[in-house]
C-alpha cells in the first residue's frame, strides 16, 4: 500500500510491506533552519500511539550510554529523511504520527505535524500471490540485545509442532514467518491431494517429517531431491531419518547443480499452486541467510511447474533437460505481457538471459535494486555500471571486487553496493567453504555498539548472509517488474543448472514487498560497510551521537549525493523518464546471437581439451611451465579448428549437412561435459 500525505512545509510518501512501512520525507528549503530531527509515533487503527525508537542520542541528554540501549524518537529524533519501521505486522492497520522538531535539545519545540494511516500488504491474498521473508541479517543490534546473540542448536530449530509452529522464540524471530509458511504450504495438502517437491539441500526435519505426515495421511508425495552419490551425502541421510519411503523420493544426479527449490500443489488431480523462491530447505535457509519464499496460485504457472518437475523426475542427462526447459519456458520477450507471471527454467543453451536482465537494469526508469549472492557476472557489471539517471542499489554476499568498486566510483550518487557484514568484525570467506571472523583492530568500536555475532559456524558453507536472487525493475512505479527465483544471475546458473525464476510484471503489492524488504537489508549491511570501513582506516568517529545543528540536514539535498537522489525517487523534480517497458521495446534482442554464442563455447571448451591433451594431459592446476605449454597448445588447437571450420564452410554448397545430428550437438554439451561439470566448486553458481 501506498499513501503520500503533506502539510505547508512536510512532505511523507509511505510504503507498507508486509512487515516493513517505509516513510520519505521531504521539506521546503524555508522550514530546513534549525531542524533537529524527526520524532515518529505509531499505533494500530484507533489505538494509542507509541514513539518509535533508536540508537542515535544527543550527547548532552545521555550521560552514561550502553551499548544495548535505544531512546524515544520524541527526546533524540531521527536525522534522516528515510526511516523505515520493521516492528510492523502483515495485514493491519496503522496510524502514523510525523513531528518536526526545533530548538533547545532540553525542551524541543513540535512544529510541523503529518498524520497518516497505512495498512501494511497480508504476507497472501485473494490475487494469488504470497511473499515471505526471513530477518535474514541475524547478526544485528536487535538480535544481540533480544537473544544475547544465542547460538542457533539443532534441538532449537527442529522444536516445530507437528502442525507447523515453530516453538522456540530465536527460530520465531528470524523465520519471520517464512517457515512457518513452507508448513503451512505443506500440512495444508489434503488426502487425494498431491505435492511435487524438487529440492537442491533437502536437511531440513520439520520440512522431511512434515512431508511424511502428509504422505501418511494420504496425500500423493513425490519428491525430486539431489544426490551426490557420496557415501555420506547429508539428502540422503535426512531422507532416511525421516522414513521418506523410497517409492516417493527420486534422486537427481546427472546435472552438476540441481538447484531449484520448489513444491507444486495439486487439487483434484490438476496443479494449483507453486512454492517457489531462493529457500533451500536447511535450517540455515529458512533462519540464517536473507532468502525469500514465494507462491503463485495460478493453475497455468503451476502447471508449468508441474511439467517442468515431471520431466526432473526422470533424471534426464543435460541435453534432455536443456530441450525440456527450453520448450517449456521459451526465452521472453523483451515486454512480458501486462499483469502477467511468466516462468522461466535453466538449462540454456547460452547464458544470453544475462543480457535480457542487463537490458532491463539499463531501461530502468528511476530504481533498480538487486541481490547477488555470487559473483558480479561481467554483463551485469556493465549494465549497472553505466551513467544513467537511474539509481542502482545492489546487496552482495561477498566484498565487492575492484571492477565492482570502480564502477561504484565512476557512478558516484547513482549506483551503490553493500554487502554481508557484521559490525566490527572482518570477515573473509575461502573459496573452498567456511570462513575467517576477526575483530576490527585498534578501533573503539565496542564503547558504542552491542557485539553481534554470525549465527552459522564459520566452517559450514559458502553463503552467509545473502542467498535471495532478485532483480527490481522501478519497484516504485505502476508498472514494476520483479523478477525473483531459484538462481543466481550467472553464465553457470544458467547454462548448468537445473533452475527457476519468475518474471512478475505489474503488481505493485508484490513489488511494495520486495522492495521494502531490500530497502531493509541493503541499509542494515551498507552502515555496517562504512563503519566497519572507517574503523579500519582509523578514522576516529562519533558513531551515534546526533548533530546538535541543523548541518546533517546539507547532503540529503544536495546535488548529486546518494542521499539527495535516493530523497527524488519518492519526490522526483522535471518532467519523468520513459517507463521501462517503453525503452525494452526497443531494445535488440538479446538471444539472436544465442545458437552462435552456444558454439563458440564449445569451441573453445574442445580447444582447451585439445591443448590438455597436446601438452601431456596438463591441468589449470599445473605449475607455470605447463600453464604456458597449454596455452601455446590451445592457441594452435584454435587455430587449426578455426580453418578446419573454414573449410567446411567453403564445402557446405557440396556437402548436406547433417541437420539433426548438429541441431542437438548445437543446442548442449555433450554427456561427458556434463559429468566434468559436477566436480567444479559450489562457488561456480
Amino acid at each position: 500500500m501506498r499513501v503520500s500525505k503533506s502539510n505547508d512545509h512536510l512532505r511523507v510518501k509511505a510504503i507498507a510491506g508486509t512487515h516493513v512501512v517505509l516513510m520519505a520525507l521531504d521539506m521546503d528549503e524555508e522550514a530546513r533552519a534549525g531542524l533537529r530531527g524527526f520524532a515518529i509515533k505509531r499505533g494500530q487503527s484507533g489505538q494509542p500511539q507509541e514513539w518509535l525508537r533508536g540508537i542515535k542520542y544527543f550527547k548532552d541528554l545521555v550521560a552514561t550510554p550502553e551499548p544495548k540501549d535505544d531512546y524515544s524518537s520524541r527526546d533524540q529524533p531521527f536525522q534522516t529523511f528515510l526511516w523505515s519501521d520493521y516492528g510492523a505486522s502483515p495485514g493491519t492497520d496503522y496510524d502514523f504520527t510525523i513531528i518536526a522538531l526545533y530548538g533547545d535539545l532540553h525542551a524541543l519545540e513540535e512544529r510541523y505535524t503529518l498524520t497518516f494511516s497505512i495498512k501494511t500488504e497480508p504476507d497472501y491474498d485473494a490475487n494469488g500471490q504470497g511473499v515471505w521473508f526471513n530477518r535474514g541479517a541475524i547478526a544485528s543490534h536487535a538480535f544481540a540485545t533480544k537473544f544475547q546473540n544465542k547460538a542457533l542448536t539443532k534441538d532449537m530449530t527442529n522444536n516445530v509442532s507437528d502442525d507447523g509452529k515453530l516453538l522456540d522464540p530465536e527460530t520465531q524471530w528470524l523465520s519471520r514467518g517464512l517457515a512457518e509458511a513452507c508448513l503451512k504450504y505443506i500440512n495444508g495438502a489434503e488426502a487425494r491431494e498431491g505435492l511435487r517437491v524438487c529440492a537442491y539441500e533437502f536437511t531440513y526435519d520439520p520440512i522431511l517429517l512434515a512431508l511424511k505426515r502428509a504422505h501418511d495421511r494420504g496425500v500423493d508425495v513425490q519428491i525430486v531431491f539431489h544426490d551426490t552419490k557420496k557415501d555420506n551425502d547429508q539428502n540422503r541421510a535426512a531422507i532416511a531419518k525421516a522414513k521418506l519411503p523410497a517409492s516417493i523420493v527420486h534422486p537427481r544426479t546427472r546435472t552438476a547443480i540441481p538447484h531449484n527449490k520448489f513444491i507444486v500443489k495439486l487439487v483434484g488431480g490438476k496443479p494449483q499452486q507453486v512454492w517457489t523462491g531462493s529457500t533451500n530447505f536447511t535450517d540455515s535457509g529458512f533462519y540464517g541467510q536473507t532468502n525469500v519464499g514465494h507462491i503463485v496460485a495460478n493453475a497455468a504457472t503451476a502447471k508449468t511447474y508441474l511439467d517442468y518437475w515431471t520431466e526432473l523426475e526422470g533424471d534426464p542427462v543435460h541435453s534432455e533437460a536443456l530441450k525440456n526447459a527450453i520448450s517449456l519456458t521459451p526465452n521472453p520477450p523483451n515486454v512480458i505481457a501486462k499483469s502477467s507471471v511468466v516462468a522461466f527454467f535453466s538449462p540454456r543453451i547460452a547464458d544470453n538471459m544475462l543480457g535480457w536482465y542487463g537490458q532491463r537494469i539499463t531501461d530502468t526508469a528511476t530504481l533498480a535494486m538487486m541481490t547477488i549472492p555470487f559473483n558480479v557476472a561481467n554483463t551485469i557489471l556493465t549494465a549497472l555500471g553505466k551513467t544513467a539517471n537511474a539509481m542502482r542499489l545492489v546487496i552482495l554476499e561477498d566484498i565487492p571486487t575492484k571492477e565492482v568498486s570502480d564502477a561504484e566510483t565512476r557512478n558516484r550518487g547513482k549506483l551503490a553496493f553493500s554487502n554481508g557484514a557484521i559490525l566490527g568484525k572482518s570477515f573473509i570467506k575461502y573459496k573452498q567453504g567456511g570462513a575467517k571472523l576477526t575483530p576490527i583492530p585498534n578501533s573503539d568500536l565496542d564503547q558504542w555498539f552491542i557485539d553481534e555475532e554470525l549465527d552459522r559456524p564459520t566452517n559450514a558453507g559458502h553463503v552467509f548472509f545473502v542467498h535471495s536472487k532478485i532483480l527490481l525493475i522501478d519497484p516504485l512505479s505502476d508498472d514494476p517488474l520483479v523478477c525473483s527465483g531459484s538462481a543466481n544471475f550467472s553464465a553457470n546458473s544458467l547454462t548448468s543448472n537445473d533452475e527457476n525464476m519468475l518474471l512478475i510484471r505489474g503488481d505493485t503489492r508484490v513489488a511494495d514487498i520486495y522492495m521494502t524488504e531490500l530497502d531493509r537489508i541493503f541499509r542494515h549491511f551498507r552502515a555496517r560497510d562504512i563503519i566497519n570501513n572507517t574503523a579500519t582506516a582509523g578514522q576516529k568517529q562519533d558513531w551515534l551521537l546526533l548533530d546538535t545543528t541543523d548541518n546533517w540536514i546539507g547532503s540529503n539535498f544536495q546535488d548529486g549525493t546518494y542521499k539527495n537522489n535516493r530523497r527524488l525517487l519518492f519526490f522526483p523534480q522535471g518532467n519523468p523518464a520513459k517507463p521501462w517497458n517503453v525503452l525494452a521495446g526497443a531494445d535488440a534482442d538479446p538471444f539472436a546471437d544465442e545458437v552462435a554464442r552456444a558454439a563458440k563455447v564449445r569451441f573453445d571448451k574442445n580447444a582447451k581439451a585439445k591443448a590438455r591433451k597436446a601438452a601431456g594431459g596438463a591441468t589449470g592446476k599445473s605449475k607455470t611451465g605447463s600453464k604456458k605449454k597449454v596455452k601455446a597448445a590451445a592457441k594452435a588447437a584454435k587455430k587449426k579448428m578455426a580453418k578446419t571450420a573454414g573449410k567446411k564452410k567453403a564445402s557446405k554448397k557440396t556437402a548436406a549437412p547433417k541437420k539433426k545430428k548438429a541441431g542437438r550437438r548445437a543446442q548442449a554439451p555433450t554427456r561427458k561435459a556434463t559429468s566434468k561439470g559436477k566436480k567444479k566448486s559450489a562457488k561456480k553458481r
